[in-house]
């Protein structure tokens, strides 16, 4: 069996590039860029979303291709479609793709892409397993050293509950879906243990930090404006406030705990997260 992960110098791929390596299988790293790949210590391949024509022979002899979703919003619909269309004609049997948490009922502002995508693969022939990432836990531990410097947490996210885990626990799920240890052909909605709301968080920073640091909640607006003025440019601004809009209605919630029952284990902890962080 050889799997192909693509996106393979991103933060997902290089951790699940390195557990099936560790597992001893035959796996073949996709990048734009193979050069930034040479250090995973396995097969690389040239991989441009934006050349088509070049897609299917990077494909060749692959059985199972992990479509780690593409990085650049708002053009995922066409390079999906691109790689989709080359596991085809290179005869991939098996495609895995991280979709979002809940992408066919979402309001987040990204879940449109995702769903376009899952209709490309329902549509493609393909046996396809959907891995729907909730939250990476990551993504809010991001703010901490702001946070720490400011002496508040911000965001819009109300008392919204995060269903979030460890980037770490997504890899692990990615790997035991694509080793054939979990069912084929699913869609798995993915998501931490043990929900929290941001003002949890800012608690857990205080405590674990020794600095009274508390949430500070404001409308998506006024967010997006202090993210504009951290040096964000304007439509991520926008977006990451909206993020934290949708999840202060539900957006990034889910309690079916399938994450830790395809990992075999508890996911991480936010604690830990904080812990490592602030390390």
């Amino acid at each position: 069996m050889t799997f192909a992960v693509t996106g393979a110098t991103g933060q997902l791929g290089r951790l699940v590039i390195s557990k099936l390596k560790a597992q001893g299988a035959e796996v073949i790293a996709l990048a734009r860029s193979p050069e930034k790949a040479a250090d995973l210590g396995v097969e690389t391949r040239a991989f441009d979303y934006d050349q088509p024509a070049t897609l299917a022979p990077a494909l060749a002899g692959v059985d199972t291709l992990l479509m780690i979703s593409a990085s650049e919003i708002g053009k995922r619909v066409p390079q999906h479609k691109a790689v989709i269309d080359a596991a085809k004609a290179a005869g991939v049997g098996h495609i895995v793709y991280t979709s979002v948490l809940h992408a066919d009922t979402s309001e987040l502002s990204l879940a449109g892409e995702h769903r376009e995508t899952e209709a490309m693969l329902a549509a493609s022939g393909l046996t396809v397993t959907l891995l729907r990432n909730g939250w990476y836990t990551e993504n809010y531990a991001a703010s901490i050293p702001s946070a720490l410097e400011h002496g508040a947490f911000v965001g819009s996210a109300g008392d919204g509950l995060i269903s979030s885990a460890a980037r770490e626990d997504y890899a692990d799920a990615a790997v035991v879906v694509l080793a054939g240890k979990a069912e084929a052909g699913k869609t798995y909605e993915l998501a931490g243990d043990t929900a929290y709301t941001l003002t949890d968080l800012a608690a857990e920073l205080s405590k674990q930090s020794g600095k009274d640091i508390p949430y500070a909640d404001m409308p998506e607006a006024a967010y997006a404006e202090v993210l504009t003025g951290a040096g964000f440019p304007a439509p991520m601004a926008q977006a990451f406030a909206g993020f934290d809009t949708a999840a202060k209605n539900g957006a990034l919630y889910e309690n079916g705990k399938a994450l830790s029952a395809l990992i075999g284990r508890p996911t991480t902890p936010l604690s830990e997260t904080v812990k490592a962080t602030i390390a």
